[in-house]
């Protein structure tokens, strides 16, 4: 269907079909933007022209110790420079980009080396004693290593290793770009967080990226020279896209090493910060910032987060801080975020504040770059859009990832029934918005009554002494399991685990309740994600 007649001569050729690259962002950027600010770090401060200069010698560099197209180049970095430049740099010389996260451990970092089959790590000198180890640890040939300090953040050179900096000021500042032939190549290689099991290494295309870069100028509703703030580290989703997407409109990357509310707000006040993303705990820490630690500003950020459903209560008090907050919900597998709720004009300006808060905390619609995102039952069919009917949110699209690395079987389970199969269970609202009630193993059943985590979190994050809150299901000889509430207090709070169990019963069912409270801090991820497999580990034991 949908061919012409006759269609003699109307043939694919160089002129009229040219495969699609977020590399081709860069490329224009030189020219367009030559002496635009491009990105920042402290006294790194390097215009369009140079950063292209800098990101085509990376590549120059890497070409000249032997890496060809197809193989991969791995990075051990926080959000600096040198991470920014390897989006581009690494697949400039035909390369696959695998950033690795800075917080796994040995024998993880290990064994993504080995399975990825990283010919050179680009490594920050605060992480060089990992990836040495990593090394040694291995079966077979290990990665070269080129070291990457951060002397300003006290992260000197070790000598051991040639510096990145050596590296690229000896390379040719006119190589040609190998830019993709078939759009379909492989542009980069995410591992899964593998909080059981090994982690699973997602691919990305070229085309699936290049596309997610024009959906999210289209979401966050983007203009000409936005300034970007790292928060997202850029080995969670390559920063959800944003590094490709940038020089699309001409933004700048401002650099943000350590993720702290002084870092945050000096960098909207210093720099012009626009737009950043984060996960909900990145607000919460904003939210609860004492006043030293905040700096005024005079104008609208622009927020996506993403990650565990935030707290209305957060989302509410955020916004009288001057950022407008949008939900966004995504996979590793899907590139990052590929719905948005987004906001339904008259229908939700007049809502009162709780209710805005409440409306703001769904996932809501796909991204316009996105064919389809709804969610079905068990048998692949639509669940009744009435807000209370469960199923799973199943995606279908341009960015969905290729696969999983050397793992077939986990594959075709990934896209069975032609979509791809997200484990996050939801409800659907009558205006086709998405809302989480939980991750399919952070459900929990007490005496054959589904309870979401999400839920219970959400009324806990509501008491003003609470800073964080996870709920997880405890062992129960009675119910099977029940909720079980782990807190992290604010400085001075008083209230004790009875007073918090008394504020949900009032709110909530009584089965919803918590019936044990812990006090600590949460354990986190890098990306500020709360570790609920440990949170379930320690429920059991309490058992």
């Amino acid at each position: 269907m949908g061919w012409m007649s006759d269609e003699t001569g109307l043939d694919k050729c160089a002129a009229n079909y040219v495969p699609l690259t977020p590399l081709s962002h860069l490329k224009r950027a030189a020219h367009v933007f030559a002496n635009h600010p491009a990105v920042i770090h402290g006294a790194h401060r390097v215009s369009y022209a140079q950063y292209h200069d800098r990101c085509t010698r990376l590549a120059s560099a890497l070409a000249a110790r032997g890496v060809v197209s197809g193989d991969v180049v791995a990075t051990l970095l926080p959000n600096v420079p040198a991470q920014v430049e390897a989006s581009f740099g690494v697949p400039a010389c035909g390369a696959v980009l695998n950033t690795i996260n800075t917080r796994l451990d040995v024998d993880t970092v290990a064994y993504i080396f080995s399975h990825g089959e990283a010919k050179i790590v680009l490594v920050d000198s605060q992480f060089l004693g990992l990836a040495e180890a990593a090394c040694a640890q291995m079966d077979g040939t290990a990665p070269a290593l080129i070291e990457v300090p951060d002397t300003d953040a006290g992260y000197p050179a070790s000598g051991r290793h040639e510096t990145y900096e050596e590296m690229i000021a000896g390379a040719d500042p006119a190589f040609d770009w190998i830019l993709p032939q078939d759009e379909w190549e492989s542009l980069a290689l995410n591992y899964t967080s593998g909080t059981t099991g090994r982690p699973k290494g997602v691919v990305y295309h070229h085309r699936g990226a290049y596309l997610m870069t024009m959906g999210t100028v289209v979401s966050w509703r983007m203009v000409l020279h936005p300034v970007y703030l790292t928060i997202v580290p850029l080995f969670h989703c390559n920063g959800w896209n944003h590094t490709w997407m940038m020089p699309l409109l001409g933004g700048t990357i401002v650099c943000c090493r350590d993720i702290t509310a002084p870092a945050i707000f000096g960098a909207i006040a210093d720099e012009g910060v626009t737009h950043l993303g984060g996960a909900p705990i990145v607000l919460n820490m904003l939210v609860n910032a004492p006043a030293e630690e905040r700096r005024s500003f005079d104008h609208a950020v622009q927020v996506f987060t993403a990650g565990a459903p935030p707290a209305p209560a957060t989302l509410s008090k955020i916004e009288t801080l001057g950022f407008n907050v949008t939900q966004v919900y995504g996979l590793t597998e899907t590139y990052g975020h590929v719905t948005e709720c987004l906001w339904r004009g008259a229908d939700w300006d007049g809502l009162a504040k709780p209710d805005r808060a409440a409306v703001k905390a769904r996932q809501g619609v796909a991204f316009p770059i996105m064919e389809d995102i709804t969610v079905l039952d068990e048998n692949m069919q639509q669940v009744a859009m009435d807000g209370k009917a469960q199923g799973e949110i199943m995606i279908r699209g341009n960015a969905v990832m290729k696969g999983y690395y050397k793992n077939m079987q986990a594959t075709e389970e990934a896209f069975a029934g032609g979509y791809f199969h997200s484990g996050d269970i939801a409800v659907q609202h009558e205006d086709g918005y998405m809302q989480i009630a939980d991750r399919a193993k952070d459900i929990i059943i007490s005496g054959g009554e589904n309870i979401s985590s999400v839920e219970v979190e959400g009324v806990l994050m509501g008491h003003e002494d609470v800073m964080l809150a996870a709920v997880v299901a405890k062992p129960d000889e009675k119910w099977g399991e029940v909720p079980c509430a782990f807190v992290e207090l604010k400085s001075g709070a008083t209230v004790d685990a009875a007073g918090l169990i008394a504020f949900t019963r009032e709110r909530l069912a009584g089965f919803k309740t918590p019936k044990h409270v812990v006090f600590e801090e949460l354990p986190k991820t890098s990306t500020g994600k709360i570790q609920k497999f440990e949170l379930r580990k320690r429920a059991r034991d309490m058992s």
